[in-house]
């Protein structure tokens, strides 16, 4: 089932003709599927290791419209992994290298850049004007914000995240479950440690990202069986990959039988950061 509003019939241009002609070719994509693309808008949450790969595939995809919301800088300690950015780009914002960067793969893309942090204010007003929300963020209270955010706008959450040489992805949809049903509770503060205090492999965010990006493509185009239901488990360092599955819970307090979170919450407090 496809996400997106409704496809306009607008033929494709030459250019768009031979540009996704590796696309079109095949039977589940077409030209169909790939005015599909063009017409979509999506959000990715984060321009940093996740958020790299993601966007770089779903701009050579054709996806019409890509979102991007950072408020941080590029640093030197980001090049490892964030392909989005090069040398040159450290002190810049994120979102302006990132745009920079995606226009000159393809710029057939619109990309909007959100230069501000995803907050309990502004979630509501920026995630409803798209279709998928891909989650790279690397912080818990984000991810809860985003989860519940999405949940409530009724949007598909392509989710994922990485430490050290793990990695894991999956897809909420609304009323198939959430990250809540997955992870009730954060962890207490300091029990997870971030990239920046564990490390992660450089190639790791590039493995989940590409996976995110095959989900939203997937979605968007309404083909093949998405990981909705899945938890894509990565393991980096032996190679090998394993998928467990997960159900809503009735019980959950967001998308559950008897819901009682029904607007957005203040996630520093909730994550116990303030």
């Amino acid at each position: 089932m496809a996400t997106t509003t409704q496809t306009k019939a607008m033929p494709l241009t030459p250019y768009q003709v031979k540009r996704y002609s590796r696309h079109i070719i095949m039977p589940q994509v077409g030209s169909r599927g790939q005015r599909k693309l063009l017409d979509a808008k999506v959000l990715i949450i984060g321009a940093g290791g996740l958020g790299s790969p993601v966007a770089v595939y779903l701009t050579l995809a054709g996806v019409g419209t890509l979102g991007i919301v950072d408020f941080d800088v590029v640093d030197l300690t980001n090049l490892q992994r964030q392909i989005l950015h090069h040398d040159d780009d450290i002190g810049r914002r994120k979102v302006e290298s990132a745009k920079e960067a995606l226009l000159a793969y393809n710029p057939d893309v619109n990309v909007i850049i959100h230069e501000e942090p995803i907050t309990s204010a502004n979630a509501m007003d920026i995630i409803p004007q798209y279709d998928v929300v891909v989650n790279g963020a690397d912080n818990f209270p984000a991810r809860y914000l985003v989860n519940d955010a999405c949940y409530l706008a009724g949007k598909p959450l392509v989710d994922g995240s990485i430490l050290i040489f793990d990695g894991q992805a999956t897809v909420f949809i609304p009323g198939q479950g959430c990250y809540r049903c997955l992870f009730p509770e954060p962890p207490p503060p300091g029990e997870v440690p971030s990239c920046a205090e564990a490390g992660v492999l450089g190639m790791l965010p590039g493995l989940v990202g590409t996976i995110q990006a095959t989900e939203t493509v997937k979605l968007i185009m309404g083909i093949g069986k998405s990981l909705s239901g899945r938890l894509l488990l990565v393991d980096g360092l032996d190679m090998e990959f394993r998928s467990v599955k997960i159900r809503r819970n009735p019980d959950c307090p967001l998308c559950g039988d008897n819901p009682t979170i029904k607007e957005l919450i203040d996630y520093e407090v909730f994550c116990g950061l303030r």
